[in-house]
């Protein structure tokens, strides 16, 4: 059951919610069976009303984005149904759009190319198809880019080429993956002003969004309702209403207020212990999006003055940068590897390795992480074991791909890879030949 947790100040009055347009009861997703039996999620218990904004918070890993794909009809649950406005959702549905963070866009073709393939996959006459695809283009400002290609673009640019394709079909709910978390951060906050003021004007047919993330600060800007996600099976633990009028003033007492407060329930607790377990017991846990360079800005901001090595999540998340989307997952590897502790009152410490790679300089730091990851995380130990006992230490990425698609999807499989690649880089563990399409240890 979900925990109706107030934020400790005053509330701002909060409309009546509309009526239930989306509905999720007992939502479970289970992979493989026996031994390799893992449970995605288990008993997700959600409902999106009409006239709401409302924020998916979770840390990386617990699952946030397979719901996503649940709600929107592209997974079907193991248990548990999905329902838009009362009807199940075996498939994707008319009426529910979404927008992704990688961009999700076809390089050959142009802008208004783009926003007119799901119309014209739907079969739209090709004069209403131009239409509406340029009407969609002009509502989030890409007007005079109708014929530029998505290279010629810059990032800010080509997501709002993904918010036009997703409005062009007229959507009542609008799901966002991350859609922010790839672009810089004055752009992000541009991006996220630009999409309060087309909800409150109510332009589109748009009746509520539902946006997942674990960017903290951005949840606090824009959603009316917080549900806490934890994993390990994910589940939904809290949820939290803003009540703060739009727009939103990031450094009022009250939003900082309920920013801090967000940041001791993701890290710790201010009601209980919503860690998840970080103990990475297969081949196919999910590693966080965030970079070795990220991990160790942590770690030195926690070793130098004024904390020593000792902090409060969310101070320490003032002084690395409050606006940085990377500081949550950051944190989530730094724990991950064994660099840092963290107790059920959001305090985090640094572990004595943790205090070598603050203090260390460059080489001997990639030296150190290269360790912990295969310490600590066990596609890395596997994947440098199967190369070391490969002719030519090289081994093909499929080989690996095939192994963890037994129990995650191939989207899953391929996305645990791309992360593990780029910390393995770091620590100069291995390394990935993009034209052979292989993994291979340099002499």
């Amino acid at each position: 059951m979900n925990t109706s947790v107030p934020f400790p100040s005053p509330p701002a009055a909060e409309p009546a919610p509309g009526p239930v347009l989306l509905n999720a009861e007992n939502v479970g997703l289970t992979f493989g069976t026996g031994q390799s039996r893992h449970v995605v999620l288990e008993k997700v218990n959600l409902s999106l009303h009409e006239g709401e904004i409302v924020g998916l918070l979770g840390r990386s890993g617990c699952g946030k984005s397979t719901l996503l794909r649940l709600l929107s009809g592209l997974m079907s649950p193991t248990h548990g149904k999905v329902t838009y406005e009362g009807q199940p959702v075996n498939g994707p549905t008319s009426g529910i759009a979404m927008v992704f963070q990688t961009f999700a866009l076809f390089p050959w073709l142009t802008v208004e190319g783009n926003v007119r393939l799901g119309l014209e996959a739907r079969g739209e006459d090709p004069k209403n198809a131009e239409h509406k695809a340029r009407a969609a283009i002009d509502l989030i400002g890409l007007d005079g880019y109708e014929h530029a290609f998505p290279r010629e673009l810059s990032g800010g640019m080509r997501q709002r080429i993904g918010f036009s394709r997703a409005l062009v079909t007229d959507p009542k709910i609008l799901l966002m993956d991350e859609a922010f978390s790839a672009l810089d951060v004055l752009t992000s906050h541009t991006l996220q002003s630009d999409l309060l003021h087309l909800w409150q004007s109510k332009k589109t047919a748009l009746r509520t969004i539902l946006l997942v993330t674990h960017n903290i600060e951005e949840a606090a800007t824009l959603c009316d309702r917080v549900l806490l996600l934890r994993a390990n099976p994910g589940k939904i633990t809290h949820e939290l209403p803003v009540n703060l009028r739009h727009p939103r003033d990031r450094n009022s007492p009250e939003f900082l207020t309920r920013v801090d407060f967000l940041y001791r329930l993701m890290m710790g607790g201010a009601s209980g212990n919503l860690r998840p377990d970080h103990v990475l017991q297969s081949l196919t846990a999910e590693l966080p999006d965030t970079t070795a360079s990220s991990v160790r800005a942590v770690l030195i901001a926690l070793g130098n003055p004024p904390f020593h090595g000792k902090a409060d999540a969310a101070r320490l998340a003032e002084t690395v940068g409050g606006d940085i989307s990377d500081f949550v997952p950051a944190c989530d590897a730094a724990e991950i590897l064994g660099l840092i502790q963290l107790d059920n009152a959001g305090q985090m410490e640094l572990t004595a390795v943790g205090k070598q790679l603050a203090a260390a300089e460059t080489p001997k730091a990639k030296e150190l992480f290269g360790q912990r990851m295969l310490a600590a995380v066990p596609l890395a130990a596997h994947v440098s074991q199967v190369l070391q006992a490969r002719p030519g230490f090289r081994a093909p990425r499929r080989r690996f791909l095939d192994e963890m698609e037994d129990t995650i999807t191939c989207e899953q499989a391929e996305v645990v890879l791309h992360r593990l690649t780029k910390w393995a880089r770091y620590g100069e563990l291995f390394a990935y030949d993009s034209t052979r399409d292989e993994y291979f240890l340099e002499k």
